[in-house]
């Protein structure tokens, strides 16, 4: 997470002054965590197929960005997925939901990665029942190169304000292919609503809100050690954080300064979207939150492709008490009668952000 010098200057408003000069100018210009990066100007530099396909899998979209899968490769022309249940999120996620969502992406990524080394991937969902792997990978020559393909090394989630521009028709038809789109005045302005006093909720339940907390990484140093949850980092951040406004424990005192400008950062980021795209399935199964990973990632690329941008905002969709009253307002606006919300996301024109930390693919490997 990156912040802008415009939120910086808001932030720190006069009540903060922050050393000037050589020393600390060069501080902040040595604050990208270029190790925990690094993954992404790897990716396709490996010679058999399998990682080939899974230095790419590795940046797929993910809750939290808790990066939980794990891979064995020990069978020939197969890879092993398995959930890392050391990576659950027990209060925002306890039904693992969107974990096994966030093993779709990963899945979908590595077959259109496989295909652009004439490799047909296909899968075998919870092949030994819930409590074994999550899938089954299976690599056989063939397959067809996906135009998506050329997108991933830009695809981010961008949890930043949008542009006032709206989405051309052309645009909504196109996107339509991929994800329920909501672009009427009288859906948007539903959907912001929702999505903020979901966000409230998450934020304002201490329980919720201590797991994403615990889950930040504070500064370069952190986010390299630990290239997974919630990176806070870039100079603006660190000098903020050098200057004690931000903090974990301000993140968890809702009377600090530094927790009450960023509910006012959340909320005009959530107000700033002109549409926003769903996906629902008529069961709720494991296949069906895997199918829902894939898909998502899909149009996650396809938005990219189209120079747009996405950014999940599912906290209405998570199921635990707190939320209740919010995910059924989802499923009312949302969700035909028997299905289940898995995903939804803002969409619009937003700017050019940072790569997103991942650890190396020789750690997710058994």
């Amino acid at each position: 997470m990156t912040l802008s010098r415009r939120k910086f200057i808001s932030l720190i408003g006069g009540g903060t002054v922050l050393a000037a000069g050589a020393a600390s100018a060069a501080f902040l210009t040595t604050r990208t965590p270029h190790d925990a990066r690094a993954p992404w100007s790897q990716a396709g530099t490996y010679e058999d197929p399998r990682k080939f396909a899974l230095s790419y899998a590795i940046l797929a979209p993910n809750a939290h960005n808790r990066q939980p899968w794990l891979v064995d490769l020990r069978t020939s022309d197969q890879v092993t997925v398995w959930r890392d249940t050391e990576r659950d999120l027990p209060q925002t996620d306890p039904f693992h939901r969107q974990l096994v969502i966030s093993l779709g992406c990963f899945l979908e990524q590595m077959r259109i990665a496989g295909a652009e080394r004439d490799m047909d991937v296909t899968f075998d969902y919870f092949p030994q029942g819930e409590d074994g792997p999550a899938a089954i990978a299976h690599f056989a020559p063939g397959g067809t190169k996906d135009p998506l393909f050329a997108a991933m090394p830009d695809r981010r989630s961008c949890k930043e304000p949008f542009t006032e521009q709206t989405l051309s028709d052309s645009d909504v038809a196109t996107l339509q292919d991929y994800a329920i789109i909501r672009t009427s005045d009288t859906d948007v302005a539903d959907l912001k609503s929702l999505t903020w006093d979901a966000w409230l909720a998450e934020t304002n339940y201490h329980p919720t809100m201590k797991e994403s907390v615990d889950l930040m990484r504070f500064g370069k140093a952190e986010i390299n050690a630990n290239p997974d949850g919630i990176d806070l980092g870039g100079p603006f951040l660190e000098s903020l954080m050098l200057a004690g406004v931000v903090s974990r424990e301000a993140q968890l005192d809702p009377k600090s300064r530094g927790f009450q400008e960023g509910v006012r950062i959340y909320e005009e980021m959530l107000h700033a979207t002109p549409a926003y795209a769903a996906l629902t399935s008529m069961g709720n199964t494991r296949a069906d939150q895997l199918d829902a990973g894939r898909a998502w990632v899909r149009l996650n690329l396809k938005t990219t492709q189209m120079g747009l941008a996405l950014h999940p905002v599912s906290q209405a969709l998570q199921e635990y008490e707190q939320m209740a009253p919010h995910y059924l307002t989802a499923h009312e606006l949302l969700a035909k009668p028997g299905e289940t919300v898995q995903m939804l996301g803002r969409v619009g024109y937003g700017p050019t952000i940072p790569k997103t930390p991942r650890w190396p693919l020789e750690t997710r490997i058994i």
